[in-house]
C-alpha cells in the first residue's frame, strides 16, 4: 500500500468514528472549488463506497466539481458561467509565479491576486447561504455531520446554522486560524508564520520579523474574511468572528505530514492525514519507487511499505 492510499484510508477511518457506528451515516459535503475539491473527492467517493449516504452541495457553474454515480448532488444557481470562471483562474495562474521574493511584498502581491479568485468563491458562498429553499431542504435531511474545506468559511457557517458537527479537510488557513480555532499555541520563537520564509531555527532578528508578520496578519485576513463574516451574521442572526466559527469544529484533517513540517504543538482533534495529491498518478516501477522512498523518507528506520500492508 503506498503512502497516498494510506493517507486516504486514514481520513476515511476517522469518518467512521464520526458517523453512526460506521454504518449508513448521512454526510453533507460542502466543498471548495479548484484543487481543494480534487484533493477532497477521493475521500468523499470512498465514504460513499463504504455505504454512507453522501450529498455534495455544488454550484451549477464550477471549475472542477462534478457529479458522480457514487454520491448524490444538490445544485444551486450562481451569477457566473463556467467560461467566466476559467478565464479568471487562467489569468491568476499565469501571474502566480511572479511573486516578489520577500515579506511583505510577497504577501501583498499574493493577496492582490487571490482577491480576484476570492470574489468568485464569495459569490458562490453568498448564493448558497442566501438560498433559503435549499437550506431548508438540507435541514430536513437530518445529516449526521458536515465535511467541508473551511478556507472560506462557507461550510463552517452552514454547519453552525444547521447545528451539525463539522469536519474540516484542509492544507492550512491564513493567520493560523486553524490553530487559533483549535485553541492550539503557535509559539513565535520556533513556529514560522505564513510568508515569513523562516525555518524553526530563527535568529533573534528573524524572531522579531516573525512577530511583525503576525502583527500584520489581521489586515489581510480582515480583507479576506469580512465579507464572509457579514454573510454569517445575516444567516445566524448574531455577531461572530472567524475564530469563533472555526472553534466549533469537531475534527481537523490536516492534509500534510508532520515529517515534512516544522515542529509545533497540536491538539488531539488535529490529525495529520498526509498529503493527498490533486491528481492520481500511475504507480512507479518497483525499483524507482524504492529509490524515491529512500530519498523522501530517510528518517524512517523501517520499511514503510511492509508496515502499512
Amino acid at each position: 500500500m503506498d503512502f497516498t492510499k494510506f493517507s486516504l484510508y486514514t481520513a476515511v477511518l476517522i469518518f467512521f468514528v464520526i458517523l453512526h457506528q460506521c454504518d449508513g451515516g448521512k454526510l453533507l459535503v460542502v466543498p471548495m472549488d479548484g484543487s481543494h475539491w480534487l484533493s477532497m473527492r477521493p475521500v468523499v467517493e470512498k465514504l460513499a463506497q463504504n455505504g454512507h449516504k453522501v450529498v455534495v452541495v455544488m454550484p451549477e457553474s464550477s471549475l472542477s466539481i462534478r457529479g458522480s454515480e457514487k454520491y448524490s448532488i444538490q445544485t444551486f444557481p450562481v451569477p457566473f458561467t463556467n467560461l467566466e470562471i476559467n478565464e479568471v483562474f487562467e489569468k491568476v495562474l499565469s501571474e502566480h509565479f511572479t511573486l516578489p521574493p520577500n515579506y511583505p511584498w510577497a504577501a501583498l502581491s499574493m493577496l492582490e491576486k487571490s482577491l480576484i479568485t476570492f470574489n468568485i468563491f464569495y459569490k458562490t458562498c453568498e448564493a448558497l447561504l442566501h438560498n433559503q429553499e435549499l437550506i431548508q431542504k438540507l435541514q430536513g435531511e437530518k445529516f449526521d455531520a458536515i465535511l467541508t474545506d473551511p478556507f472560506l468559511l462557507c461550510g463552517v457557517i452552514l454547519a453552525e446554522h444547521l447545528d451539525l458537527p463539522n469536519v474540516n479537510f484542509l492544507r492550512g488557513l491564513p493567520c493560523a486560524y486553524d490553530y487559533e480555532g483549535a485553541q492550539c499555541e503557535t509559539p513565535l520563537s520556533y513556529v514560522p508564520r505564513l510568508f515569513s520564509k523562516f525555518s524553526d531555527k530563527m535568529t533573534f532578528t528573524e524572531r522579531v520579523w516573525n512577530l511583525m508578520v503576525k502583527v500584520h496578519e489581521p489586515y489581510y485576513c480582515q480583507v479576506i474574511y469580512s465579507p464572509l463574516i457579514k454573510l454569517a451574521t445575516e444567516l445566524l442572526k448574531k455577531d461572530v468572528t472567524p475564530v469563533q466559527l472555526f472553534s466549533r469544529s469537531s475534527i481537523w484533517l490536516l492534509r500534510y505530514d508532520f515529517v515534512f513540517e516544522y515542529p509545533k504543538p497540536v491538539m488531539p482533534n488535529m490529525i495529520f492525514i498526509g498529503g493527498i495529491n490533486c491528481a492520481v498518478q500511475k504507480s512507479l516501477p518497483k525499483s524507482q519507487a524504492t529509490i524515491n522512498s529512500y530519498n523522501s523518507y530517510q528518517i524512517y528506520s523501517f520499511d514503510l511499505h511492509t508496515n502499512l500492508t
